[in-house]
């Protein structure tokens, strides 16, 4: 490669092995390749092994243009980005070319006119495949003049030439392309009629500019993204269209809590400080995940919408933020993230959900922490015996003597910026609660005991054994019965959403 780049005018590059082919015989080829050695080729997309990447390597072997459909946050414009990758890392290409020209196969007046003009003296560059990749976002505003081209008035005066000439074409987003990847993102919001204009395209290759008809044989990988067509309101993709878009790929969800999580850890920005004095438990990662998918099932968000793997990955950054803030305050070197620490991921759930009418009733924050509150009623589940069942077993209630404790008067508070020495002091003063874990979990370091006598609690009020009332900055826990016969506003189980800072 090295000497290929040494190559600066055609002549020399008839000289070499080069052969011109096509954007998508370069995929093609050099996925072969990849696949021969069985390299991965997608870095960072997981979960997608055994569905859609077999799928979309099906496609790039048939020399298709790609529509990825699927929810928002599904890594659809990173797939499409990963694409660039199997191109050739260098191709050749007519110097001062704003099309990029292929020297042995140029398209526009400018290429052809250096080569008749210049022959094998015609000066070459090369094209980086970094710079073959163009992506555009659709919006409604989008016009054809973006994508296509515009003519240039101007031009045409200066160089006193007629519109129907080429030179004086403005050329838009696509052509620019040729040779190269071209990713149109969130299709269905483009215009009807600006989807229209991409007909010929795709098919005859033909572009039409102001009534005036003009061959150009671009050469382009065609990627397009889309919600699917039942849950935007703002537009479809037109039939036609997608009839002449080769493979639909349908993309998903994580589909297990193991797989949603690997994609979290990857994608979470964090810094080298954070991962250092921070300590975040298999438990609270795991319930991170289990949030999304107790939204994904809730009655109250709307399934059509989706769930981005962005709550989750901003819900675990502010998990471990709000665990850091309060380190800070107490000027502690170190800490862990606690179950209470979970107030802090609402603000990150919140702008993430798309709620129905009676999830718009509730409120969006109240939504959130109901979506908590399941989540740690399901995760409860995969450490502890289950609360209900034991209540109605023959065999000792294992959660009875913490029961027991606060329905003898006792309440436990447990704020956001309460210090380690306090947070230990009031989880060991709750009788039962240490016995149980170390029973149930008995080699565990300190803090990951600490953080399963907090959610033993959490979970117990889940399961309606006890009472958990919405402080301004934390939690206050109390027997069942007496809150029922006290209720004061910071107690009131129904998570009234006046009652709290949300």
């Amino acid at each position: 490669m090295s000497k290929l780049l040494e190559i600066t005018t055609l002549g020399q590059l008839k000289k070499t092995e080069y052969r011109s082919r096509s954007v998508k015989d370069e995929l093609r080829a050099n996925l072969i390749a990849q696949l021969q050695k069985s390299e991965g080729g997608f870095e960072g997309i997981i979960g997608f092994e055994d569905t859609v990447i077999p799928d979309l390597q099906t496609a790039i072997l048939s020399r298709h243009n790609i529509l990825l459909l699927g929810l928002r946050g599904q890594a659809k414009t990173r797939i499409a980005r990963l694409l660039v990758n199997l191109l050739d890392e260098y191709v050749p290409y007519i110097e001062g070319s704003e099309l990029f020209d292929d020297p042995l196969a140029p398209i526009s007046w400018f290429g052809h006119n250096e080569v008749l003009a210049k022959g094998d003296a015609t000066p070459i560059a090369w094209l980086h495949r970094s710079d073959r990749y163009t992506e555009k976002l659709a919006t409604p505003d989008v016009t054809v003049a973006d994508l296509i081209g515009d003519v240039d008035p101007i031009k045409a005066a200066t160089m006193k030439l007629t519109y129907s000439d080429e030179r004086v074409i403005h050329f838009g987003l696509i052509p620019r392309a040729h040779r190269g990847i071209f990713v149109i993102n969130e299709l269905p919001d483009l215009q009807a009629r600006i989807q229209v204009s991409l007909f010929n395209i795709l098919q005859e290759r033909d572009i039409q500019i102001r009534g005036f008809k003009l061959r150009l044989p671009l050469d382009i990988q065609f990627v397009f993204t889309a919600n699917p067509e039942d849950y935007t309101n703002r537009g479809s993709i037109v039939t036609p269209l997608k009839d002449r878009i080769e493979s639909q790929i349908l993309t998903h969800y994580p589909r297990s809590v193991e797989i949603s999580r690997k994609i979290t850890q990857q994608e979470a920005l964090l810094s080298p400080e954070q991962k250092i004095s921070v300590e975040a438990d298999g438990l609270v990662k795991n319930m991170v995940e289990q949030i999304a998918f107790e939204a994904r099932n809730s009655e109250y968000i709307d399934k059509k919408s989706g769930v981005s793997a962005r709550l989750t990955i901003s819900a675990y950054e502010n998990l471990i933020s709000n665990a850091e803030r309060r380190m800070i305050i107490n000027r502690e070197t170190s800490t862990f993230v606690r179950i209470s620490d979970f107030l802090g991921v609402i603000p990150a759930i919140t702008g993430k959900i798309e709620l129905v009418y009676e999830g718009e009733l509730e409120g969006p924050a109240k939504v959130a922490n109901m979506l908590i509150g399941k989540a740690i009623k399901t995760m409860l589940l995969q450490y502890f015996p289950d609360p209900e069942k034991a209540k109605k077993a023959k065999a000792p209630n294992p959660y009875a003597e913490i029961i027991a404790w606060f329905s003898n008067g006792n309440n436990l508070s447990l704020v956001d910026d309460l210090s380690l020495v306090d947070y230990k002091k009031g989880l060991n003063s709750v009788t039962g609660l240490k016995d149980l874990v170390k029973k149930m979990h008995p080699r565990l370091s300190e803090n990951q005991q600490l953080l399963l006598m907090e959610f033993v609690l959490h979970g117990l009020a889940e399961f309606s054994q006890l009472s958990k009332g919405f402080l301004d900055n934390g939690f206050a826990f109390s027997d069942m019965f007496n809150s029922l016969f006290n209720l004061e506003p910071d107690d009131d189980d129904d998570l009234d959403m006046n009652d709290d800072r949300y």
